[in-house]
């Protein structure tokens, strides 16, 4: 019997689905799947290199993808005589979930889980979600609203911020120009000043769980990652929905920093092909909409996005959020941007801590963007 290692993030929306997954994969083939799992915060910043050596399968952030490259660590997975089922993976992507995997003309793994970043609302203690960032400012001022900004989570604000006001940062060269970056880094200290300052140390799980507790008044979190398992009645004691981000721009719900996971398949592995029919199978539209969802997992392709099965028993999250999600903006993916992320949110939760002007920030921020390409 065929045993394969899998690892994949410490959320039961990351490691449930896989387990449930795998289990029927192995009914269906006999090849049996172990996942092992890792903190959200150390999913986000341990090497991929290290895990490739020891793991058959491995769940990533497509902004890993030109380091993935220059190590050679995993097998891309656009392979002759599967251009059907690739084409078909293609068309289900939501937004630029599976082109964010393909770098320099190869796939590098298959969206199984679409995430960017939206607007969650809790329904008992607001009647409607904010729309406009008027509005997300009115609530913040009563003291009702809460903000990831435990690194990495400042950037991504940073950038969904700088998106949503038609002035996207960019993918190489200057990140922002001092102007447009004085405008975003304006628009998020002046939220930042209005929430929690613990919030600096809070990642999206540690926000829901404070607004889904008993006697929590806090009742938006405008630019924060989608987490379907507290759209589902029970998992927590108060229900959260999710919305469009508020606009705060002239654009539409745009520009929003885009997240999830995608399957990959170790370079390494002694069992390659077992491991890419499962990364196949498990992304594909049925298991995602079937299986994958019905165990908490947040799908990545767009047959369960449009079910109306899964958005019944996620009180609407996939459909209310899904203009953001299809107008998304991918990261930069060079070798050598993972040491960015890092350092520029830290720059910027620092300069969000000691109320500093932009001049400083955006001037490290495109210096140390410069720097990460070498």
């Amino acid at each position: 019997m065929t045993r394969l290692k899998g690892m994949t993030w410490s959320h039961p929306r990351g490691y449930d689905p896989m387990v449930a997954c795998s289990a029927l994969w192995a009914e269906k083939t006999g090849v049996q799947i172990d996942w092992d799992k890792r903190s959200l915060q150390d999913f986000e910043s341990f090497p991929v290199e290290e895990l490739a050596r020891a793991y058959d399968l491995i769940v990533i952030d497509h902004p890993h993808v030109g380091q993935i490259t220059q190590e050679g660590c995993l097998a891309p997975l656009d392979l002759p005589g599967r251009e059907a089922e690739l084409a078909a993976l293609a068309a289900g992507s939501v937004g630029a979930s599976y082109p964010s995997y393909n770098w320099q003309g190869r796939q590098w793994a298959f969206p199984i889980d679409a995430a960017t970043q939206v607007l969650a609302w809790r329904p008992d203690l607001i009647a409607t979600a904010p729309a406009t960032w008027a509005e997300v400012l009115e609530l913040a001022r009563a003291g009702r609203v809460l903000l990831p900004l435990r690194p990495p989570h400042s950037l991504m604000c940073f950038y969904t911020l700088a998106g949503n006001l038609g002035t996207p940062c960019r993918t190489e060269g200057e990140l922002i120009g001092a102007e447009d970056g004085a405008r975003v880094w304006e628009a998020l200290r002046e939220l930042a000043d209005l929430v929690p300052e613990a919030c600096a140390t809070q990642d999206p799980i540690t926000v829901f769980e404070q607004m889904a507790a008993e006697g929590s008044r806090y009742a938006v979190a405008p630019l924060i990652y989608g987490y379907v398992n507290y759209a589902i009645a029970g998992f927590r004691p108060h229900l959260i929905r999710f919305a469009d981000i508020a606009v705060a721009g002239e654009t539409g719900p745009v520009g929003s920093a885009l997240g999830g996971t995608g399957i990959a398949v170790s370079a390494f592995s002694k069992a390659r092909e077992a491991a890419t029919d499962f990364a196949f199978w498990v992304a594909g539209a049925e298991v995602q909409r079937g299986s994958f969802a019905a165990a908490g997992g947040q799908p990545g392709h767009a047959a369960a996005w449009e079910d109306d099965g899964v958005n019944t028993a996620t009180a609407g999250f996939y459909r209310d959020t899904r203009s953001t999600l299809e107008g998304a903006w991918v990261r930069p993916r060079h070798n050598g941007y993972m040491a960015f992320q890092e350092a520029a949110s830290q720059r910027i939760t620092a300069g969000l801590l000691a109320r500093e002007a932009a001049g400083p920030v955006v001037t490290d921020l495109n210096t140390l963007f410069r720097q990460s390409f070498g």
